[in-house]
């Protein structure tokens, strides 16, 4: 019983997190978060040859805090309550995103063509 115990301690002060390779078809983006949600830390990975952007919309309207992030970059995002990520990819290849999310993960997560 005591080791359960540890070992829930353990999950708990390390978090969840949602780990993933993420593929985004040319002139398309990838939308982490269009649905009410806790506040989201994102560390992002560029794994492909071409830039990729970033960039906040507020459920409620709007955007801001565009990003490029080059070929083979890190970057990392603070996304606020209320407030989806967009993963844009501007080229004519498709690009390879690894992410690594911690914070509220009850999270939309999809596609959206230009």
């Amino acid at each position: 019983m005591k080791i359960l115990w540890i070992l829930s301690l353990v999950a708990l002060s390390t978090g969840c997190a949602l780990n993933s390779t993420t593929y985004i078809k040319p002139n398309d983006r990838f939308i982490l978060g269009d649905n009410p949600h806790g506040k989201v830390k994102v560390k992002l990975s560029n794994e492909s040859s071409q830039p990729i952007q970033t960039q906040l919309y507020p459920i409620d309207g709007g955007s801001h805090s565009l990003l490029t992030v080059n070929s083979g970059a890190n970057s990392r995002v603070e996304v606020d309550k209320n407030t989806a990520l967009h993963i844009i990819n501007n080229s004519q290849d498709t690009v390879v995103v690894k992410l690594k999310v911690r914070g509220d993960l009850n999270l939309s997560m999809g596609f959206k063509n230009k």
